[in-house]
């Protein structure tokens, strides 16, 4: 054959790959510890080191480190408590400089979308608005929505606006315990106008009463009585009632619940701000009564300019403040005293199998050195 090879498909063959039944390398061990756990832990360090790049991001209006800081405000976690305060302390010159709005009403009255159309408008008017809303949180599971931001979606987008949902943690009133220190980190941030929409959960909304300037209550019309609708409580502390949803068929009803409202706010003592309260008609759809409500407002704050009421009522309220938080932190270093919790379990065993009566019991743990 000429010395050519018996098989001439063989002669340009590539060689052959390797078998399957090679052995191939390993996958590395995977590692001991998650790598974005790693990341998270490196991020609350610099966290920790980095708390003056966080004050300053603040101030110059960075929401991104603004929403950090006030997570960090909102944590129950000691470290991150140090570090909240130790922020605080560096923006504080940078605040006060705001109108402090709480708004408030009953469950389904549309305070979100109310809110949304008053932003938007205080943000055509070249102002800064941050909402600091708070969702009401399970008492079961502890958890919260916090769907605010879904619901006011247009404002959302505004680089003018800032919208922050916090849970309420079961605070009186809906109120979250942290929304004063938030606060003053949106006014260090620029926000020259802060709403506080809170729960609206009846009486209790003293709380939010406690830490804002002007105090509007949102009231439907057409839904059972409007008087008996809220308690005398929270109407007393109202600096405006808005009826909202006053557009289309409702609004008739709405014109009628107006008067009804302002003839009942009459009926009240004259409040220690000399303001005399209001009730107007509105519509967070439509955006009717939004300018008015603004005029109210701003009527408000020049009147307690005035009369000095605006800067002895902010007075007050850091001294509230400054009382609540003591109170919370003795009550807390009392349950952390050792052995505490356990002379706490033998006495309510005492109190429920009754071999002694409540305030025996309390007096005895209170005497406990």
């Amino acid at each position: 054959m000429n010395g050519e090879p018996l098989n001439p498909e063989k002669k340009n063959e590539e060689p052959s790959a390797p078998s399957a039944l090679n052995v191939m390398p390993g996958v590395a061990d995977a590692p001991s510890i998650n790598p974005y756990v790693l990341k998270q832990r490196e991020s609350n360090r610099r966290i920790k080191l980095d708390l003056n790049t966080i004050a300053e991001g603040v101030i110059a209006g960075n929401r991104t480190l603004l929403s950090k800081a006030i997570t960090l405000v909102e944590s129950n976690r000691e470290d991150h408590n140090d570090s909240a305060q130790s922020i605080l302390e560096r923006i504080l010159p940078k605040t006060g400089n705001s109108v402090r709005i709480g708004i408030t009403g009953v469950p389904g009255v549309g305070k979100s979308t109310f809110i949304e159309s008053f932003g938007t408008y205080l943000i055509e008017k070249g102002h800064k608005v941050a909402v600091l809303a708070i969702d009401p949180s399970s008492q079961r599971t502890k958890g919260s929505i916090l769907g605010d931001k879904t619901r006011m979606e247009a404002l959302s987008k505004s680089e003018s606006a800032f919208i922050r949902p916090s849970p309420s943690s079961g605070s009186l009133g809906g109120v979250a315990r942290k929304t004063r220190e938030s606060i003053y980190l949106c006014e260090a941030a620029g926000f020259d106008v802060i709403i506080i929409e809170t729960v609206g959960v009846g009486q209790s909304e003293t709380q939010v009463h406690s830490m804002v300037d002007f105090f509007l209550l949102l009231m439907l019309a057409g839904a059972g009585d409007e008087l008996q609708g809220i308690k005398r409580g929270i109407m007393e502390m109202a600096d405006l009632i808005a009826i909202n949803k006053a557009d289309g068929k409702n609004e008739p009803f709405a014109t009628r619940a107006r008067a009804e409202y302002e003839s009942a706010l009459h009926l009240f003592p004259p409040p220690d701000s000399k303001w005399t309260p209001r009730a107007i008609t509105c519509s967070g759809l439509g955006g009717k009564g939004i300018e008015d409500i603004w005029k109210h407002i701003l009527d408000y704050k020049s009147t307690t300019l005035d009369n000095g009421y605006f800067h002895s009522n902010r007075k007050e309220q850091m001294r509230l403040w400054f009382e609540e938080t003591l109170k919370e932190a003795v009550l807390e270093q009392f349950f952390e005293k050792t052995g505490m919790k356990e002379k706490i379990k033998v006495s309510e065993e005492n109190v429920f199998n009754g071999k002694t009566s409540v305030l025996k019991e309390i007096k005895s743990i209170l005497n406990e050195r």
